[in-house]
């Protein structure tokens, strides 16, 4: 199975969505969602989270984002020390997102995921077409609350 994520955020924070294909052989599905008021970051991580819970069941995935952030939260080991820290950064200070990526954690023991950064806005085809997606849903009418999310984070 092969994902593409991105998440965009109109102002940051401010109005933003997700999107992601799903690939198997020929047969593409994209999703995508709005949200009144978030963050870029919020967005990232969601999309990796609704394309993984698209999955019915436990496979090998390999994911593609151009977001370094979850890419390294990830492969760096960012998200086991949080949890070793009690979810305190390395500064002793809160883990942003940590909603998020607890809600992340059992969909990476559930499936065999392996991160690829890819550059954004560099004509990749289901990057770019991820973010249109994404960019599209910030804009769209039936946005929905960021659960989660607090502005004054």
């Amino acid at each position: 199975m092969t994902v593409y994520t991105d998440g965009s955020s109109l102002g940051n924070p401010g109005p933003g969505g997700w999107a992601a294909i799903l690939a198997w052989g020929d047969v593409k599905k994209e999703i995508s969602k709005g949200y009144l008021e978030t963050t870029n970051n919020r967005m990232e991580i969601r999309g990796v989270i609704h394309a993984l819970s698209e999955l019915t069941r436990p496979c090998t995935v390999h994911v593609h984002t151009d977001s370094r952030y979850v890419c390294d939260a990830v492969a760096k080991r960012w998200i086991a020390g949080w949890v070793r820290n009690g979810w305190l950064t390395s500064a002793k200070k809160p883990v942003k997102n940590r909603d998020l990526w607890e809600r992340l954690i059992p969909l990476l023991k559930k499936h065999k995921v392996h991160f690829h950064w890819i550059k954004a806005h560099n004509g990749h085809p289901e990057n770019e077409r991820c973010d249109e997606l994404a960019k599209n849903a910030a804009m769209t009418t039936g946005r929905v609350m960021d659960e989660g999310y607090r502005s004054d984070s």
